[in-house]
């Protein structure tokens, strides 16, 4: 799991929010209201809302985001995180500890817990 979590508005527009992403290497964002984790807005909404032809610049993450998005606990393993991932067809997972968001873990992260184990 990596802690450090980008986090955005609803009302964010998808051209800021895609800059910030760029910037910090998030994969990810996760669209809070308050301390209330909204959705998750991933690179892939960011394509869909390009191809889209609207103005990116006015055009909210809210729109575009994956609402109520599964999450993951901080104890859940490794292999059921993939396994969430793969049945779910998504890349990233919040993980939350009651309603607090914890963290996010990657496709990539749980390779590299995979790959650690393996050696």
């Amino acid at each position: 799991m990596t802690a450090d979590v980008f986090k955005t508005a609803r009302e964010s527009s998808v051209a800021d929010t895609a800059k910030a992403m760029v910037k910090g290497r998030f994969g990810s964002a996760l669209v809070m209201q308050g301390n209330a984790l909204l959705g998750i807005f991933t690179e892939r909404d960011v394509l869909r809302a390009a191809a889209s032809g609207e103005d990116l610049t006015s055009s909210p993450v809210s729109k575009w985001m994956t609402r109520d998005p599964t999450t993951a606990e901080p104890e859940t393993d490794s292999e059921d995180a993939a396994q969430l991932m793969l049945s779910g067809g998504f890349r990233h997972l919040p993980v939350a500890e009651g309603a607090a968001v914890a963290g996010i873990v990657s496709l990539r992260d749980v390779l590299a817990a995979r790959l650690r184990r393996k050696t």
